[in-house]
């Protein structure tokens, strides 16, 4: 029987910029348990302010990003917005909430897992942006 796997990679997109000025990517997320789900709706902070929660879980679940001792709310609260949004999307990948799904090569028949890009994000789908020509 082979062991679960219960973290997983990531790269963010911007990076956190910690106090010196270093700047770090590369991180793993843990599966969220459901003590993760449950315990920061007692936090006084989510409590007050409900978009506080995705704060609050994400400092429970990130188990290191880059250089780091620590992942706490601060450190969550400084990421900028495309590493939140990115972070939310890894989130719901790895506990099934994500789009993501299972396809195979019909060439070299090597299963891998896809995301569909959101509608109107296509990079195949042809600009309809005027050059005014």
């Amino acid at each position: 029987m082979s062991t679960p796997v219960t973290e997983f990679p990531f790269t963010l997109p911007v990076g956190y910029v910690d106090a010196g000025g270093a700047v770090h990517r590369e991180g793993r997320m843990r599966l969220s348990t459901a003590g993760d789900e449950i315990l920061p709706l007692k936090d006084p902070r989510v409590q007050a302010n409900p978009a506080y929660l995705s704060v609050i879980l994400l400092s429970r679940v990130i188990v290191s990003l880059g250089d780091l001792e620590v992942i706490n709310p601060h450190v969550v609260e400084g990421l900028f917005a495309a590493d939140m949004a990115h972070l939310h999307g890894v989130y719901n990948r790895i506990n099934g909430g994500g789009p993501a799904f299972a396809v195979v090569c019909p060439y070299c028949e090597r299963g891998f897992d896809v995301e569909p890009e959101p509608p109107g994000e296509s990079s195949a789908t042809p600009s309809t942006v005027s050059t005014g020509r």
